[in-house]
């Protein structure tokens, strides 16, 4: 049996994810500390849209409720035989292949959000547009001072760059029939904007010891699987300032020979992007389910007809 993970990156938090996490057990530990560092009325606070969408919130929700979902699932399920995460989703991702420890990961992406948002010299973000091939997106959104963030699929990406440039783009796209949409998040991830963040995140791993991976990890930076510690770090320091080719990823956890597969945390972004991509491959979200117990039934039926 194979199955394998994808976790969520910021921006797919929701006031309404994964209602069952509070009366899992297993996931206390992560609520707590979620709890702690956020505030006890976190989900609450996620109406506030200008609350979620700061990176210093996104990045610790996710992480945590990603990890919260993963524990109360993990008794439940196979082994995962690779996993992948998307974005900051790497940092739950790398903590449940064994590389990043438990106790760490939330401190982990409180530094990066901070060293990401620091590295902001002038107010940036993030913008979907889809409708052309890749190369003609990515040539657009050069010349009008964008760069490349997230390859999406052969029509869709994500570009970064400086806000007013994002908002010439989003008017001048929609009028040439481009679907442009900007994302809710205030940094321009995975370009070069984000160099001036790598030198302090880079620090901020080097003070751990890694561990090397348990079970098969395919990092944003090469699309490839890690082997070592040196290598998950590494990967982990890249990818914040260079793009993700998202569909290389996705061809790389397939390459592992998983049977079905799961998005570990909210929202069901990633699952959707699976299913375009790998059809054969049977996918869901686990804040589709009422509960752990349907999440794990679904696991069982897709891997025992395969």
């Amino acid at each position: 049996m194979s199955l394998g993970l994808l976790f969520p990156g910021q921006g797919t938090q929701h006031e309404g994810l994964l209602p069952w996490l509070e009366a899992a057990p297993a996931a206390q530990r992560w609520l707590a500390e979620l709890a702690q560092r956020l505030g006890a009325d976190w989900r609450a606070r996620l109406a506030d849209a200008d609350w979620a969408a700061s990176v210093e919130v996104g990045q610790v929700l996710v992480s945590g409720v990603s990890l919260a979902a993963w524990a109360a699932l993990q008794p439940l399920l196979p082994a995962p035989a690779a996993l992948l995460g998307y974005s900051v989703g790497e940092l739950a991702a790398f903590c449940v292949a064994g590389v990043l420890p438990p106790g760490q990961v939330l401190d982990l992406a409180a530094r990066r959000a901070a060293a990401m948002a620091a590295a902001c010299a002038e107010p940036l973000g993030l913008l979907a547009v889809q409708g052309r091939p890749l190369d003609e997106l990515i040539a657009w959104g050069s010349t009008r001072g964008l760069a490349p963030a997230i390859l999406l699929e052969a029509d869709q990406l994500l570009l970064g760059g400086p806000r007013a440039s994002l908002a010439t783009a989003q008017a001048q796209g929609e009028a040439q029939g481009l679907r442009c949409t900007p994302i809710a998040a205030p940094v321009a991830s995975h370009t070069a904007w984000m160099q001036p963040a790598q030198p302090v995140w880079r620090t901020a791993l080097q003070d751990l010891t890694l561990g090397r991976p348990r079970l098969g990890l395919i990092s944003n930076a090469e699309a490839e699987p890690v082997f070592t510690a040196d290598g998950a770090r590494e990967a982990l320091v890249r990818q914040i300032a260079q793009p993700i080719v998202w569909p290389r990823c996705m061809d790389a956890l397939a390459e592992r020979g998983v049977r079905a597969v799961l998005e570990v945390g909210p929202g069901q972004t990633l699952a959707r992007l699976w299913a375009r991509r790998h059809p054969q491959i049977p996918v869901r979200s686990v804040d589709e389910f009422g509960s752990p117990e349907g999440v794990a039934a679904w696991v069982a039926a897709r891997l025992a007809s395969r």
